[in-house]
């Protein structure tokens, strides 16, 4: 990877789930995400979600989802400020993984975020996920309470919050 790399951010479509589903049944992406249906249509038209397919060079390689954390009555990350986005994703090819992708292109979508008026961003990472964990705080998230069970399993929440422009 070069620090010019320019990822690509198209949305899902039901084209997608072939792809989406090949990827879901890697090792690697298994541990983590809990997702084995192909998404439907009213999935993939659900406002409050955003999902993208992350290409580099015309290859497409990792999911990744970003959505308004108020969209739902008893998530989580209800308590954050109003416009805080929430952030999921996976690399699906297995090459692409450790070579640096993944801080970059979430550092892309957070920067996009950010500059759409999004004050924080949140993630929550399962606690024993030490990969993500570490790519997360490289890009500025930090813990703000312990691990808790939600309805979408064991998680550590993080956020980061939008930088403040003219300090230094």
């Amino acid at each position: 990877m070069t620090p010019r790399a320019t990822y690509i951010f198209r949305r899902v479509t039901r084209e997608d789930c072939d792809l989406l589903m090949t990827w879901q049944a890697h090792p690697h992406v298994r541990a983590w995400w809990d997702a084995s249906e192909p998404y439907d249509h009213e999935a993939l038209n659900d406002p409050r979600v955003s999902r993208w397919i992350v290409s580099l060079d015309g290859r497409p390689f990792a999911f990744m989802q970003d959505y308004t954390v108020h969209g739902w009555d008893d998530h989580h990350f209800a308590d954050l400020p109003t416009g805080t986005r929430g952030i999921d994703q996976y690399i699906g090819d297995p090459e692409m993984i450790g070579i640096g992708h993944g801080s970059a292109f979430i550092g892309a979508r957070m920067q996009t975020l950010f500059d759409a008026g999004a004050p924080v961003v949140a993630t929550d990472p399962h606690p024993d996920n030490v990969r993500a964990i570490a790519v997360y705080t490289k890009l500025g998230f930090s813990p703000f309470g312990p691990p808790q069970q939600t309805q979408w399993g064991l998680i550590l929440p993080m956020r980061a919050q939008r930088p403040t422009r003219g300090k230094t």
